[in-house]
């Protein structure tokens, strides 16, 4: 941990008052890139002023707009001799020896997801797979990992009750958290114990020995025996109840729950508990908080917990907990577009790879050549982890720390280790050989075509070097920079000349654009200043 990182929260005054309001100020480039930003993952320019065109209300609607499920993954590594490469093998039977191979295809396969992403969709995704976790390598079956990605997918923006109750006999998670072992007699506590502690109610006070306002270790037990029967089979790829592995006995459960009892209801038992649980006002708030975190700020003091989230866990009870209407108001809201809320979230390693992949001026493999498409994005996913964020392997059953451990969060992505490989990686891309990626039969190329970008440009705005640094720095930072900070990049671009010579520049490439020499004069000068943004603490920030 950095000595720089927070040793505690603050304290004392409101970090700000702004409050659920819908947001009335002014709606331009700088607020629909806000909204982007957070909810996706790195906004084009394109997609930004296609933003600033519309109204929030607009935009709003449309980001949570659920598309039509994309197609399965499919075999993109030739190591994978189960399925021909290009067909999709979350249909085969289970194949020990291609379960390595069909994990790296499962995250691929997401990592394009994220890529192409426009709506709200894949970030919820993400989302919960941060807090209903499980671990792609210890279930080691890509189809079960499958199966519980679909379903995070199809309840991304829908109902978190029938979302827990449909995760808690999902073969995956079944697997990962031991419910296929829970039987009568021997009742296996581990699920029944994360449902209430960290994906629905949390952990309240402590109040006795395991006991807390919130559940008791009592709780743990009576759910641990309401979940009894469910097993997995990795012959038929799904989950399935044994009534004889079932308790059958009325469970008690604490005052924490006004001693409620939940009697045999045999395969439909473990929908009863949930709506107990979802009972709670204490659930709501869990949940809230978590979401408020996730797309604002980890910062909860007094007043952000009375103006924001006691309301939103409000309506996110009375609404059934469907969960667009909080959205809804959460990311409509003044509160969100309060200046202090901009620009204040570290992003994380996986927000680093697909930003910067989708907002630079990269051309990536058709969907044509396979080994090529999976081979890049295996790549990406392989950036994210070496920055501390696996996708599908969360370091343990709590999610990633930088979510939930205080007082730090967001800080726990930059240290020692990460920051180099975040410098490494945006470096790789803007190099003039950028980065290869090899495969069987060929290879395939990606790279920053810096030119080609500032050509996309309007006219006015690639001649002048004021406007042009203005332009790329609005599309890749999320505030403003300082004159001091923008006299340094002034300085990148044209070191120690006046502003002049790069109008000169580049009205000359635009003369003789297939000349070697003046088209590298401009590319060696745009590299640099891209390089120069990107390596700025401004770029790691949402």
């Amino acid at each position: 941990m950095s000595r720089f990182a927070n040793k505690t929260l603050p304290t004392g005054l409101a970090r700000t008052t702004s409050t659920l309001a819908p947001y009335t100020g002014p709606w331009g480039y700088a607020q629909a890139a806000h909204l982007l930003r957070r909810a996706t993952f790195g906004p084009t320019r394109a997609e930004i002023n296609a933003a600033a065109g519309r109204t929030l209300g607009g935009v709003l609607t449309s980001l949570l707009t659920v598309s039509a499920a994309p197609t399965p993954p499919v075999n993109g590594f030739t190591n994978d001799t189960s399925v021909p490469v290009g067909q999709t093998w979350v249909t085969a039977p289970f194949d020990n020896n291609a379960e390595y191979w069909r994990a790296r295809s499962l995250r691929a396969w997401w990592m394009g997801q994220l890529m192409q992403s426009t709506t709200l969709v894949e970030k919820m995704t993400l989302f919960w797979h941060n807090h209903f976790v499980v671990e792609f390598d210890d279930i080691f079956d890509g189809r079960y990992s499958y199966s519980y990605l679909d379903l995070l997918r199809q309840h991304a923006l829908g109902n978190i009750k029938q979302l827990a109750k449909d995760i808690t006999v999902e073969p995956a998670m079944l697997r990962y958290l031991n419910g296929n072992q829970n039987r009568v007699g021997a009742p296996n506590e581990n699920y029944g114990r994360e449902l209430l502690e960290l994906f629905t109610v949390g952990k309240g006070p402590l109040v006795g020995a395991g006991n807390y306002t919130t559940y008791t270790e009592a709780d743990v037990q009576a759910a641990a025996k309401v979940l009894t029967g469910w097993q997995d089979s990795q012959a038929n790829n799904n989950s399935f109840y044994t009534a004889t592995r079932h308790d059958t006995t009325t469970k008690q459960f604490s005052s924490a729950f006004a001693n409620q009892t939940i009697a045999n209801q045999g395969d439909q038992e473990y929908k009863a508990l949930v709506d107990m649980i979802f009972n709670e006002n204490e659930t709501a708030v869990f949940l809230v908080r978590k979401l408020y975190r996730w797309f604002v700020y980890y910062v909860i003091d007094a007043t952000t917990e009375t103006n924001i989230i006691q309301p939103l866990a409000t309506q996110l009870k009375q609404n059934g907990y469907n969960l667009k209407p909080v959205l809804s108001t959460l990311l409509g809201s003044e509160h969100f577009f309060d200046v202090l809320n901009v620009g204040c979230v570290i992003k994380s390693p996986i927000e680093t790879v697909v930003s910067t992949a989708r907002q630079l001026p990269i051309t990536f493999p058709p969907a044509t050549n396979v080994l090529a498409q999976y081979g890049i994005w295996d790549w990406l996913v392989d950036r994210a982890a070496v920055m501390q964020q696996n996708l599908g392997e969360p370091p343990n059953v709590a999610g990633w720390p930088a979510y939930w451990q205080t007082p730090q969060y967001y800080e726990m992505w930059i240290n020692a280790v990460t920051m180099p490989r975040r410098n490494q990686f945006t470096d790789q891309l803007i190099s003039s050989g950028g980065y290869t990626r090899y495969y069987t039969g060929g290879n395939f190329n990606i790279k920053i075509d810096a030119v080609a970008w500032v050509q996309t440009l309007p006219a006015a705005t690639a001649l002048d070097c004021t406007l042009l640094i203005a332009e790329l720095t609005k599309l890749l930072l999320p505030i403003p920079l300082t004159p001091t900070q923008l006299a340094f990049l002034n300085d990148t671009l044209l070191p120690g000349l006046p502003d002049f010579e790069w109008t000169e520049e580049w009205q000359e490439f635009l003369a003789a654009p297939t000349n070697a020499m003046k088209r590298k004069d401009v590319e060696d000068k745009l590299r640099a200043l891209v390089r120069q943004i990107m390596g700025l603490a401004e770029y790691h920030l949402s």
